[in-house]
């Protein structure tokens, strides 16, 4: 199985003084996901948790909703035409009954590492009716403080990240600001879905009491990713995309940009906040 890191020679150039040096860099290698044994797609992914990662994926197409849909997950024997398995084929296989959408040209895409599903004919084809919708019950409600806190928590989770500088990281928060999870991947996309289908593996589906910490900026696709696994506040270190922001509003969804130090844009589902209104002026 390919590793996390890889070393490289690097020639390194300080202050006009050029050295040489191994380095260590991110692994980055192409996973194809199967479902019951069809080919679904490719994604750019960092190697580790990619059971979880085609399963994560899974949810965020609508074909899986709990641990009870799922029968197994396998990699692939005789990936290659000598019969090596590359461990960078995975087949999800389904459970009886578990309703499989049409797998077309539309869905047989290539994923990157950088802008996650691309290529899908319309915007209604990615805005998947959920079978979790956003039901917290009461309301989740948080302080501006704890969510400032949680970009370092993140950070400090960040193993890889320390080795490479070179990784994107997803965590998942409870109501008190404890950290339930934490992911790295080369790819946001991939760490989120890596998260969900270990949720969906451990039987936590729907994610209706946590929060969920993005490094980078919050697109249409993390957005989708969280309001499909039921995760009620997607906060993120950098901005949000205007389709990020709509669907947001259309599904009830909490999302907060820009979270640094202790400001913090919200651009939707402020009612989960615990706001203190402005003191008077004069």
């Amino acid at each position: 199985m390919g590793r996390v890191t890889e070393r490289r020679k690097v020639v390194r150039i300080r202050d006009g003084v050029v050295s040489s040096r191994p380095d260590t860099l991110v692994t980055e290698e192409p996973l194809e996901i199967r479902l019951n044994g069809k080919p679904l797609a490719i994604t750019m992914r960092t190697p580790g948790d990619d059971f979880a990662l085609a399963v994560g994926f899974l949810v965020s197409e609508g074909v899986l909703a709990a641990a009870s849909d799922l029968r197994n997950v396998v990699y692939c024997a005789g990936a290659t035409a000598d019969g090596v398995n590359t461990y960078n084929v995975v087949d999800v296989q389904t459970a009886p009954g578990v309703r499989i959408p049409d797998i077309t040209l539309e869905r047989n895409v290539y994923t990157t590492s950088s802008c996650g599903l691309c290529g899908k004919a319309s915007l209604d084809a990615v805005r998947t009716t959920t079978r979790h919708p956003i039901a917290d019950s009461p309301p989740l409600l948080v302080t501006p403080e704890l969510l400032a806190g949680l970009p370092d928590r993140l950070r400090a989770s960040q193993r890889v990240f320390d080795r490479t500088g070179g990784l994107h990281a997803a965590a998942l928060f409870d109501e008190e600001g404890e950290l339930l999870d934490v992911r790295e991947d080369v790819g946001r996309h991939n760490a989120v879905d890596k998260l969900v289908g270990r949720a969906l593996q451990g039987g936590n589906l729907p994610l209706s009491r946590t929060v969920l910490m993005v490094s980078g900026r919050a697109s249409f696709e993390l957005a989708q990713k969280a309001v499909m696994a039921g995760i009620p506040l997607l906060a993120a270190v950098s901005a949000p995309s205007s389709l990020a922001v709509d669907l947001a509003a259309e599904t009830g969804l909490t999302l907060v940009g820009f979270l640094r130090g202790t400001s913090m844009n919200v651009y939707a589902g402020e009612d989960r906040i615990a706001l203190r209104a402005a003191a008077p002026q004069g």
